[in-house]
């Protein structure tokens, strides 16, 4: 049910990019904190309409198809912001979107064979620090920097995305292989998989 809390929460995260991406425009030194605010509050509806889900049993079809894309949207929608107004490294970005495209992409191609492709441990930490990492970012040069002038907040953003990019690209591998192995089997004259053989 969509009015369930859960399902409110997760739709509160896409809620929230309209006013996160206002922010951006917002030309004003506290901009930055109260997009971090605005950021860290959609990010903990991540924990609560899952642990919520799972503590009064209000698991549903809509809940799981909207919690990631709820995820994928708030995360691509700041990213592409903080790179419009040069306020994150471009190709890191670039390696992060790329593989949200990618892992989608195969998802749904496996979702159709009905293999499932579980969150690794690795991935769970890629998302943890690319949060940070655009907190950091949010933040920016209204900042302080950290125990010398030069390691400023936007340079500890920088080093975290570049980070979870790196991180980005060894979860996307292991998902690409993933699907690789499911890619060989024959299609029949429809274009369709072949059911397996009957044993």
């Amino acid at each position: 049910m969509i009015t369930s809390l859960p399902n409110l929460l997760t739709l509160s995260r896409i809620g929230t990019i309209p006013p996160l991406i206002a922010l951006f425009y917002w030309d004003s030194p506290w901009s930055g904190w109260v997009a971090l605010g605005l950021f860290t509050v959609a990010g903990m509806t991540d924990f609560f309409d899952g642990y919520l889900a799972r503590s009064m049993s209000q698991h549903s079809r809509l809940g799981r198809m909207l919690d990631p894309i709820a995820d994928k949207l708030l995360i691509a929608s700041v990213i592409l912001m903080l790179v419009a107004f040069d306020k994150a490294p471009i190709m890191a970005s670039l390696i992060i979107l790329c593989r949200e495209l990618l892992v989608s992409g195969l998802r749904e191609f496996l979702a159709e064979l009905n293999v499932g492709v579980p969150v690794s441990r690795l991935a769970k930490w890629k998302t943890v620090m690319q949060m940070i990492a655009i907190g950091f970012l949010l933040v920016g040069e209204a900042g302080p920097y950290f125990f010398h002038p030069a390691v400023t907040t936007t340079l500890i953003g920088e080093i975290l995305l570049w980070t979870a990019a790196v991180i980005t690209l060894v979860t996307g591998a292991d998902y690409l292989l993933v699907g690789l192995k499911h890619m060989d089997g024959p299609l029949d004259s429809n274009g369709n998989d072949d059911p397996p053989a009957p044993q």
